[in-house]
């Protein structure tokens, strides 16, 4: 989807934001290492184009053990399991430390993806990236999931965030993928501004 125009986009555009984020970057991963012994990175696989799968990467903003911490966290606590399993996210999720919970409300815990965007795994503006089972959710608009990048923002981004439901997540990636346009791109990208530092919906 968007070819080499929306392609040449993406390079353009992040080869930019990296120039003009470095000090930001630099900044975040002295105090990362300052105040963790842990690996500087999370890479999380998620499905992308065609079906192929990719690490995702983020600033890891959760405790090393974090899946025996989750896991534990939704046995004793069944509620929480059934809204793991609705939305895959939690409100006040254990496995975040003190300083990811700060990097994920204003999604500088995002910026390491800027790098999936330069090898093509990814788009600056594209469908929310999901794990493979998440793809059960989209049902028949997993087609229009899979034609597409997912991307470092989208529809979802600025139009709430997690105060959103995943069916509603589902249909702005639909309905992104059917009308894709250059002009829809960068709206969202100056859109995508405001959303962060106003940190509208995350969580």
């Amino acid at each position: 989807m968007g070819g080499i125009s929306k392609r040449t986009l993406d390079i353009v555009l992040t080869l930019m934001g990296l120039l003009l984020l470095l000090p930001l970057i630099l900044g975040l991963i002295a105090l990362l290492k300052i105040n963790s012994s842990g690996p500087l990175l999370y890479g999380h696989r998620r499905v992308g184009f065609g079906g192929r799968e990719f690490k995702c990467w983020k600033f890891r903003t959760m405790v090393v053990d974090g899946d025996r911490v989750l896991e534990q966290h939704l046995r004793q606590n069944p509620a929480e399991a059934v809204l793991w399993n609705e939305k895959q996210k939690l409100d006040n999720d254990p496995r975040v430390t003190p300083i990811g919970a700060v990097l994920r409300k204003l999604s500088l815990d995002e910026l390491p993806q800027l790098l999936n965007v330069l090898t093509g795994e990814m788009s600056l503006v594209g469908p929310r990236p999901v794990v493979r089972s998440e793809l059960d959710h989209y049902s028949s608009s997993t087609r229009h999931y899979l034609g597409a990048r997912p991307g470092l923002s989208g529809l979802w981004q600025v139009s709430g965030r997690s105060d959103t439901t995943y069916a509603e997540r589902v249909q702005l990636d639909r309905f992104y993928v059917m009308n894709w346009n250059l002009w829809m791109d960068l709206r969202i990208i100056v859109m995508t501004i405001p959303a962060v530092v106003m940190s509208r919906g995350a969580r």
